[in-house]
């Protein structure tokens, strides 16, 4: 297995309520590609952050090996949700992938 960890900041010039509706669409569109992707097994997305973080917003997920993690970077939904959803939205994003 693979996990795929992200972590984002938001762009600085938006507002909290456009950070709270921002976050919010997140956690439900990348939530929503878990059985739409395969290798998917797992996704979650962390967005309640305590004040001692330095991200707003978190993607932990578990795929089923590395060819599963190339095909949903390519895969047409989740390409869609990121650019719908995230990139627009997003100043800095970290990325860890390992095996487990």
């Amino acid at each position: 297995m693979v996990k795929h960890i992200i972590l984002w900041t938001l762009k600085e010039e938006l507002s909290d309520t456009e950070k709270e509706k921002i976050k919010k669409e997140m956690k439900q569109e990348l939530e929503g590609l878990k059985g739409k992707v395969p290798g998917l097994l797992d996704i979650h997305i962390q967005t309640e952050a305590l004040p001692s973080s330095n991200a707003e917003v978190m993607l932990d997920s578990t795929l089923e090996d590395m060819e599963a993690l190339k095909g949903y970077a390519a895969h047409k939904e989740h390409v869609r949700v990121a650019n719908t959803f995230v990139r627009p939205y997003t100043q800095v994003r970290m990325c860890i992938d390992f095996e487990k």
